[in-house]
């Protein structure tokens, strides 16, 4: 009889699926042009990115290629510090942990400058930088600009621009192509009129060579490799198309004149990729002069949309709400969030959308969206723009494989394993121990070693990055990829089985030295330190490390001895919680004084997200105990830091405390759009995370967190709903994965689930819906 329900379930939810109701328009909108950059429209296709600002009369439009770095290979390892870790380790053992600190900042950091502590332009370490602004110099007629707006749609990824003077409409359309890597700024007017722009690049620095061209401007360039000389080359070239085309050339500016229709195309590259850029370019951009435009856009749209429209998410506000400017939208949903639900399926479609331009997998040599993404306004981009790998880059790839975008992990993957190689170096470095590991940060280059000083560049990250090659796995199921990445799994294991110390007092093996990210606590002397043994994130990830490879090891019928001895060894490994004796969860060995108890990081709930150990099913009290330790560490925090706690509150099934933290990641980080007066963390008006200064991170740690609202599949069942706010009471959602590579659709009336669907391998999986476990056939 159960399995009779089940299938008028199915039948009824495959009806109510292909008939998914027509969504509000996933469009950003404002009525004014962009006075910052943080209100400019990030267009981006994995490679190229453009940002325009929509100025009638002067517009600047940022460009960006995802490989603009300067610096270069190094080795940032001391190749001796291995000498002077058992002395650390002995001073931890005995409760010195200050002065293990002060041995590890003399010992055990960077050989040479590292990061530049985040001003690298010109180390070698080196930072992602801007590729430059296209200056656009309008002769529009006299009179006033009216009915003025310029908008960035996310189903077709295109930015718009119109607006009307002395009744003549003036439209502008930008792309960047995710069919040829070009960008097209299309600027549309009748085509009797004329329209005269004047045309140039700008450039702060390392410009070797800048040609006028008769129809366009060639910028060649080469960054320092921060050893006192050049590495990487960049080209970018920009060349016009129209009809009764007029140029001239004057100082560093291209006149133009045209009747009726001008289309501006942009391409740039790098050295990066192996190739002389300049080739390149010019195929790119000739390419795309010689087609037909239409062409493109409907070939740039079928691209985009292939993978866009994979997922679609209606919560059924009022579309009265598209009427109003999107930067009074997020005012309006930081005061009251109920009102605007469709402004959460704009923002979790816009973290999709960030992904999807932001990389791009089946390029060569391609690389995962950094601190920034791709989009960059500066020289030397905050904290470098580089890959922070105790919890940033991570962020980046958290909601790739929920949110049905599983080839976006893979650049990230591939430097993963780039990383691996370097990393071996490091751990006979620091350790003198086979295997590999990597710290805190990297860079295009392959940086591995420990930052500059201790209390924030000495924890680890290799078996965090391990948690990324094994989630890919369990939503793929791809047992040729797990074979592919068991000896990167294996190589972690084998430096953290190689370098974990007995710990005195409960004899547990635990890391040393290492940190909790960031975080910093009052010793019994009243000092204050970082570095100890065993942070409660550490053994964490090497519990989730020990068992990926143990799982690996048994699906591939390896039968490797060395998983042999981690089996027993796991016994010896702490627990993942340990409870201290305010009810919250120890974040170090030690129940310190804690200096900073509303610290932004919350490492010691990485058993709760990304790992499964924590759950109000399996592990109640540990889930209490998560919960109380988010209760002092409070909803605040910086963009990113808000976002974690999103995700942490979805996994303890509390559906309005994470909207709760979602009203907080939403509020306008400006106090006032006249001044632009910072306020803190939150969100810019075209929906950039603040940390402050713009990170990334929070727009896709903030989707993710919306699609852990509404599927969980980490338990070993999927669970629907999970933990769905009461403002969401009426919704559906298609598209979604879940472990096991399974795709699923679901719509829910008054807060339960009236209908699903669950497409993948045939066969039985447990669910969990509407307060109840069940076994499901999947047909």
């Amino acid at each position: 009889m159960v399995n009779r329900i089940l299938m008028l379930i199915v039948v009824c939810a495959s009806h109510t699926t292909m008939l998914f109701a027509q969504q509000q328009p996933l469009v950003l909108w404002y009525n004014k042009p962009a006075k910052v950059w943080e209100e400019t429209l990030p267009l981006g296709n994995g490679l190229i990115g453009m940002m325009p600002d929509g100025n009638p009369h002067q517009e600047k439009i940022v460009l960006n290629e995802i490989s603009m770095w300067s610096g270069s290979p190094e080795d940032p390892n001391k190749d001796e510090a291995y000498k002077n870790v058992d002395a650390i380790q002995a001073l931890l053992k005995a409760g010195k942990n200050d002065e293990a600190e002060k041995l590890v900042n003399e010992t055990f950091v960077t050989k040479g400058k590292g990061s530049g502590f985040g001003n690298g332009a010109n180390v070698p370490y080196g930072c992602y930088q801007l590729f430059g602004n296209l200056l656009l110099d309008y002769k529009l007629p006299a009179g006033t600009v009216e009915d003025y707006k310029r908008s960035l749609d996310l189903a077709t990824a295109s930015a718009q621009t119109s607006f009307k003077i002395n009744g003549q409409q003036f439209q502008r359309n930008y792309y960047t192509s995710f069919d040829k890597n070009v960008g097209l700024i299309q600027l549309n007017q009748p085509k009797d009129k004329v329209q005269k722009v004047d045309l140039s690049f700008q450039r702060q620095e390392n410009i070797d060579r800048y040609t006028l061209l008769n129809d366009g401007i060639l910028i060649e360039g080469s960054l320092p490799d921060g050893k006192g000389g050049k590495n990487l080359k960049f080209v970018g070239l920009i060349r016009v198309k129209g009809e009764n085309l007029q140029i001239s050339k004057m100082d560093q500016v291209l006149q133009v004149s045209v009747k009726g229709n001008l289309t501006i195309y942009f391409s740039a590259s790098t050295s990066y990729y192996g190739k002389n850029p300049l080739p390149v370019v010019k195929a790119n951009v000739e390419a795309a002069k010689i087609a037909d435009e239409q062409k493109i856009y409907r070939n740039h749209l079928a691209a985009y949309q292939k993978i866009f429209n994979r997922v679609k998410l209606n919560l059924f506000g009022n579309a009265a709400n598209d009427t109003i400017p999107t930067n009074e939208r997020i005012a309006n949903f930081y005061k009251n969030p109920v009102q605007d639900p469709d402004l959460v399926t704009i923002y979790y479609q816009f973290g999709r959308y960030l992904n999807i331009s932001s990389a791009a997998p089946k390029n060569t040599n391609s690389l995962p969206p950094n601190l920034q993404g791709l989009w960059a306004n500066e020289i030397n981009t905050p904290w470098n723009g580089d890959y922070h790998l105790n919890i940033n880059a991570q962020m980046n790839h958290w909601g790739v494989e929920v949110n049905n975008l599983t080839e976006y992990h893979r650049p990230f993957i591939e430097m993963i394993k780039r990383i691996a190689k370097t990393g071996e170096q490091t751990a006979k470095a620091y350790y003198n121990a086979p295997g590999w590991v990597v710290y805190m940060m990297t860079n295009v280059w392959g940086y591995s070693a420990p930052g500059e000083q201790a209390s924030w560049g000495a924890s680890t990250a290799s078996g965090w990055l391990c948690n990324h090659l094994w989630e890919h796995y369990l939503f793929t199921g791809d047992k040729s990829y797990l074979s592919e990445i068991y000896p990167i799994l294996k190589g972690a294991a084998v430096f953290y089985d190689h370098t974990l110390v007995q710990d005195p007092k409960t004899g547990w093996w635990v890391t040393s030295p290492s940190v909790s990210p960031e975080n910093a606590f009052r010793m019994p002397n009243g000092k204050v330190a970082a570095v100890v043994m065993g942070p409660t994130i550490d053994n964490q990830i090497v519990r989730e490390l020990y068992q990926a490879l143990i799982q690996a090891d048994a699906i591939l019928k390896k039968k490797d001895t060395f998983v042999d001895s981690l089996k027993k060894k796991l016994t010896n490994i702490p627990p993942p919680v340990v409870v201290s004796a305010s009810g919250r969860v120890m974040e170090w060995l030690e129940d310190y004084e804690e200096v900073e108890p509303k610290h932004r990081h919350v490492s010691h709930l990485y058993g709760l997200y990304p790992a499964a150990f924590i759950s109000p099913q399996t592990t109640p009290e540990w889930a209490e105990a998560a919960r109380q330790t988010l209760a002092v560490r409070g909803d605040e925090g910086t963009g990113w830091s808000r976002a974690w706690k999103i995700l942490f509150w979805a996994r303890l099934q509390d559906g309005d405390h994470a909207l709760e933290i979602l009203r907080q990641l939403l509020k306008p980080a400006y106090h006032n759009e006249t001044t632009y007066q910072g306020v803190g963390a939150g969100t810019y008006p075209n929906l950039f995370c603040a940390h402050p200064p713009f990170q990334i991170d929070g727009n896709f740690g903030g989707a993710a967190g919306i699609a852990e609202m509404l599927i969980q599949s980490h338990n070993g069942y999927i669970h629907l709903l999970p933990a769905l706010p009461k403002a969401w009471s009426k919704g559906e959602v298609k598209g979604l994965k879940a472990r096991g590579n399974y795709t699923v659709d679901i719509t829910w009336e008054n807060g339960k689930v009236s209908a699903f669907q669950i497409k993948g391998k045939k066969g039985k999986i447990r669910l969990f819906e509407n307060g109840n476990y069940r076994d499901y056939e999947v047909h």
